[in-house]
């Protein structure tokens, strides 16, 4: 029998992580027990005391163990958690020793969504990929430049350390882990059950790229507010440089230390990101809509629409625009 420990963290916590992975793994036991067969899982919460957790004051969870109670466990589950995540952390930082603890003998560790900065605060994921909800990126890129953010996955397995993307993605994690543990067919009975996509694996439609502007390189920043308010224009990284005195070459390292993306990635970003506005609440054709954006080449539109997104453009209107929808 799998032993599965979901933290009971303090602070502010999304209950629905809790009580979503309590809930499938505890109806694998149940279909199991419905052809005959013995329960696979013993699921249990844990904290750092056994007083219940009250949460946005209405909500509370009584812990089934502490961590001492707890010798050895096969899968830990780190539940998202909410607020300031240093001070998140902070509150928290008693469960470290002991998620490193039970890796180093044998236990798996799954973080949900925004659980990432308590994963990554063990130091477990430091040289290892991770996913996190895409709203946090930037903020856990900045606090753990250690560790390979790809905000865009729904799930990364890192040797059995596992992470999901943001909000209810953390689904799709569980239902991989029950398909690892019990096997395909009550995966997608789970699956079906819950009504939960099986095999998605890209949180990129769900991106909404508002610019990485919590930094403090002025001519940097100015840069960006040019390229959002010309984002149908031409413009080049030459230009960029010109514009704000900068060498080429000492532009593109400053535009990268501050926001993460190349300069020319920042412009495809800020393009594609009005085109999925204008995809999503009007009535233009995909063409028009390249146009209106400042692209001229169909494929090169194409190509990187679906590279960032996920979709093509006629995919992504098709899923998004109520006009769409409705017809």
């Amino acid at each position: 029998m799998k032993h599965i420990s979901i933290l009971v963290p303090k602070g502010d916590v999304a209950l629905s992580c809790i009580e979503g992975s309590f809930t499938v793994f505890n109806k694998v036991n149940d279909f199991l027990a419905a052809s005959g067969r013995s329960p696979l899982f013993k699921v249990q919460l844990v904290g750092l005391a056994r007083d219940p957790e009250t949460y946005h004051r209405l909500f509370a969870v009584t812990p089934d163990l502490t961590l001492d109670e707890v010798s050895q466990t096969d899968l830990i589950v780190i539940p998202a958690v909410n607020g300031d995540m240093h001070q998140v952390i902070s509150q928290n930082q008693d469960f470290f020793p002991w998620i490193v603890k039970q890796h180093h003998k044998g236990a798996e560790v799954a973080s949900l969504c925004v659980g990432a900065f308590l994963l990554a605060s063990t130091g477990l994921l430091d040289g290892k990929k991770c996913s996190t909800h895409w709203f946090a990126a930037n903020h856990f890129r900045k606090m753990f430049p250690d560790v390979q953010l790809v905000s865009e996955k729904i799930i990364t397995d890192e040797g059995g350390i596992y992470s999901s993307g943001g909000a209810a993605s953390f689904y799709n994690l569980i239902i991989y882990l029950v398909e690892k543990y019990a096997g395909r067919e009550l995966a997608i009975l789970c699956s079906k059950m819950f009504e939960i996509e099986f095999e998605r694996s890209n949180q990129s439609p769900f991106i909404i790229f508002e610019g990485q502007k919590g930094h403090d390189d002025e001519p940097i920043r100015k840069a960006q507010e040019y390229i959002e308010n010309n984002f149908s224009e031409r413009i080049t990284v030459d230009q960029l440089a010109t514009m704000f005195s900068l060498s080429r070459r000492n532009l593109e390292r400053r535009f990268k230390k501050a926001t993460s993306n190349t300069a020319v990635e920042y412009m495809q970003r800020v393009k594609i990101e009005a085109a999925k506005n204008s995809l999503e609440r009007g009535s233009e054709n995909v063409s028009e809509v390249m146009y209106k954006v400042g692209y001229t080449d169909t494929k090169a539109f194409r190509t990187t629409f679906k590279k960032i997104t996920g979709l093509s453009p006629q995919e992504y209107r098709n899923k998004y625009n109520r006009q769409a929808i409705a017809s």
